[in-house]
């Protein structure tokens, strides 16, 4: 069995290098993220550059959370190389350790840094993710992530008539609207306005629009700075139709999975997150397996370029399996618990196989 010394001294390794990897992520994926952000809102009224950098610095930890498996496997495949080149690793085997042993630092190193990844760092992104879509509803004109694939759309009825309510984008889970337009219609099914607002938010009983631009029946145009609009929609309802399910803590997608299937709506996007990050721990660890299947060889032997590549193309191949299955799992194609597990039981099944085939024969 591995020592307590030397199981302490491989996790230490690292836990330091995947710290390392994290930064650069982190750094890389911002200075993108802002410089897309830049291109796509400078032009708009109230553009400023501290805010566009705050925008792009909350929404780091959502795209953190996504190359997190990347992360991990270049980490524990540097780690091993390394651990290689010094000859650590042979040592290790001749005391007697196997490739099981001191692979276990790593595993449950992946294992307490998904867990990490579930709790505190999920509560703390979806706070920043909601908070950089407020931030950002004020460019006017901006497209937040929640939007990007699909336009927020609403009908609702009131003693008024009803009307149709669209955004290009919105914020605060739906509750807020940004460039909102509201096309009102009498008793009668006849389009009697249409109102185009900066902003739109739900209150009680009512939304409530600012520098609002009114155009009447009749074509004639008119602007005003406020404007109510009687709502008879909870805002429970709003939220499980607009938020993205990336906006919810996992602690909270539970609940949220029920307020949706009570309201008759699809569930299946937040069912999918929820799943999605209670699996993310298991496949940190399946990640690390992979990367031990083409990071193990003797210096001596030097490092093979085809398996290493081929350890990277397995990690992508993996990535967009995961993504498909997801998007089937969001559509209802496929269970989201079933869709969630499948990438993270294939992964697992190929680097324990490939490793007992190795070591063991």
């Amino acid at each position: 069995m591995i020592g307590r010394t030397l199981f302490g001294y491989f996790m230490r390794r690292y836990l330091v290098i995947v710290l390392q990897f994290f930064l650069g992520v982190l750094i890389i994926s911002y200075l993108i993220d802002f410089a897309e952000l830049a291109r796509r809102v400078s032009g708009l009224p109230g553009y400023s550059l501290g805010v566009a950098m705050a925008v792009s610095a909350l929404r780091i930890p959502v795209i953190v959370q996504m190359t997190i498996p990347f992360v991990i496997m270049f980490a524990a495949m540097a780690t091993l190389m390394a651990l290689n080149r010094k000859y650590e690793l042979v040592i290790a085997r001749a005391a007697g350790v196997s490739a099981w042993q001191f692979l276990l630092p790593l595993c449950v190193g992946s294992l307490l840094i998904g867990l990490f990844m579930i709790t505190a760092f999920n509560t703390m992104s979806a706070r920043a993710l909601t908070y950089s879509q407020e931030l950002e509803a004020s460019f006017r004109g901006g497209v937040t992530i929640a939007d990007r694939n699909r336009l927020p759309w609403l009908r609702q009825r009131t003693d008024e008539g009803a009307t149709i309510i669209g955004a290009v984008s919105t914020a605060r889970r739906g509750l807020l609207l940004s460039d909102a337009t509201f096309i009102r219609f009498d008793t009668n099914g006849v389009v009697k306005e249409r109102l185009d607002a900066e902003q739109a938010v739900l209150g009680d009983g009512a939304w409530q629009l600012t520098k609002v631009t009114r155009i009447d029946s009749d074509g004639n145009r008119s602007t005003q700075p406020t404007a109510t609009v009687a709502s008879t929609l909870k805002p429970e309802f709003v939220e499980e139709q607009f938020a993205a399910p990336e906006s919810i803590p996992l602690l909270e997608l539970d609940e949220k999975i029920e307020a949706a299937k009570s309201f008759g709506l699809s569930a299946n996007a937040f069912s999918m997150q929820y799943h999605s990050l209670l699996a993310l721990p298991a496949l940190l660890v399946a990640m690390t397996l992979i990367a031990a299947t083409v990071s193990m060889r003797f210096a001596r032997l030097g490092q093979s370029a085809a398996m290493i590549l081929g350890g990277v193309a397995a990690g992508f191949l993996l990535y967009v399996v995961t993504e498909l299955t997801k998007a089937f799992g969001s559509a209802g194609f496929v269970p989201p618990v079933v869709a969630a597990w499948i990438p993270v039981v294939v992964a697992a099944f190929f680097g324990v196989t490939f490793l007992l085939h190795k070591e063991d024969g």
